[in-house]
């Protein structure tokens, strides 16, 4: 048998719920670090980053890793 650790998942967790956590956890800027697109550095917005992520699935994979690490962090003691 495997032993694996227990991977977080995204099972049931919209991308609004990411983003609006992102944003309030490491905020806008550290969110335009780790994905650098335009809907994070110019003006970002809730709205404005979900229409981009929903019409961009490498830069949606990207925040979606991120939201994971940032899960993975914050459980740990």
């Amino acid at each position: 048998m495997e032993t694996a650790k227990k991977k977080p998942s995204l099972d049931g967790i919209t991308l609004e719920t990411i983003v609006t956590q992102l944003s309030e956890q490491i905020g806008w800027e550290a969110m335009a670090a780790a994905v650098p697109v335009r809907c994070f550095t110019h003006d970002p917005s809730i709205k404005s980053s979900l229409k981009f992520l929903r019409r961009t699935p490498w830069a949606r994979a990207k925040v979606e890793e991120l939201y994971l690490r940032q899960v993975r962090r914050s459980a740990q003691p």
